[in-house]
């Protein structure tokens, strides 16, 4: 097993970042099986969850809890048994771990004392819903779950509405429909992919704009399983700037709706974020001359 730097604790022992299957069994290297054997011990998210796992290829490597309640108060054990020679394997419930999963502080704290980390790859959900996706991967931004106050979310999104390249999200099925209709409000109406129950029996894809997805799931009385969502990124010319111009001095004129109702349809009419709509029908209604962004 290589080492990857020089270290100040040549007697130190190795930490593995371990990646497992998010959901079929089978999709688990043959590294990683033998790092698991190998090393003294396991830090595991769930440690019930893991060793599922391991009776399944039979691994009888101990295991101790490390999760997002603990770490902080069990990476100074941890380390010290890295410093005195242990081995280390660290593992979440699913995927690569540090990825939207404890294990930074680990890292960071072995890393700063030189103690070899090395990564053993595997599954990603990032990596397994871009791939199947259809929408550009050359270049995406991923961004873990989103923050949960609503205020915080949506000035988040409107952060990304100039972001030329795929977003990536996680998000739990309990929210995922409201997420999506943010996401319509203030991005407009791209390209979407919600990717549900990764590798396992039910997976699947739901793919169209962000509505056609919303509209798939508002008929179904619950939405079961991690979802990861991809999102079209912003392009240039999306909206014909006359035509546009013209959408908003007449729904300007109407009185049945309010400026923030008429900034989200439009937004989801032409594409084009809703935060730039907004700016656009007040430079209309003080008499300025409305100017879009290139």
């Amino acid at each position: 097993m290589p080492l990857n730097s020089p270290t100040d604790l040549p007697q130190a022992g190795r930490l593995y970042v371990v990646a497992t299957p998010i959901g079929h069994m089978a999709d688990i290297t043959f590294r990683a099986v033998n790092t698991l054997r190998q090393v003294d011990l396991i830090a595991a998210e769930d440690t019930r969850h893991t060793r599922r796992l391991l009776t399944a290829y039979d691994v009888d490597t101990p295991l101790v809890s490390y999760h997002e309640h603990n770490e902080q108060k069990r990476t100074p054990e941890l380390i010290d048994r890295l410093t005195k020679g242990a081995s280390l394997a660290l593992v979440s419930d699913a995927g690569t771990p540090t990825v939207s999963d404890p294990g930074y502080r680990l890292i960071r704290a072995a890393a700063e004392l030189k103690i070899q980390v090395v990564p053993v790859p595997g599954v990603s959900a990032v990596m397994a819903a871009l791939s199947a996706s259809g929408l550009p991967t050359d270049s995406f931004t991923f961004l873990g779950f989103p923050v949960r106050k609503k205020n915080k979310r949506e000035q988040q999104l409107q952060k990304l509405a100039e972001v030329p390249h795929t977003l990536v999200f996680y998000q739990s099925p309990r929210r995922v429909i409201a997420f999506l209709e943010e996401i319509l409000a203030v991005l407009g109406d791209r390209p979407a992919v919600l990717a549900r129950e990764l590798t396992k029996l039910h997976e699947e894809f739901l793919r169209g704009t962000v509505s056609d997805i919303i509209s798939q799931l508002k008929p179904r009385s619950e939405v079961k399983g991690e979802c990861t969502l991809l999102v079209g990124g912003a392009e240039t010319g999306q909206a014909d700037l006359r035509e546009l111009d013209a959408a908003i001095a007449e729904a300007l004129a109407r009185s049945d709706q309010s400026l923030s109702e008429l900034c989200r349809n439009l937004a989801r009419r032409f594409g084009v974020p809703r935060k730039e709509i907004y700016a656009k029908a007040l430079a209309v209604k003080s008499g300025e001359t409305p100017r879009m962004r290139d």
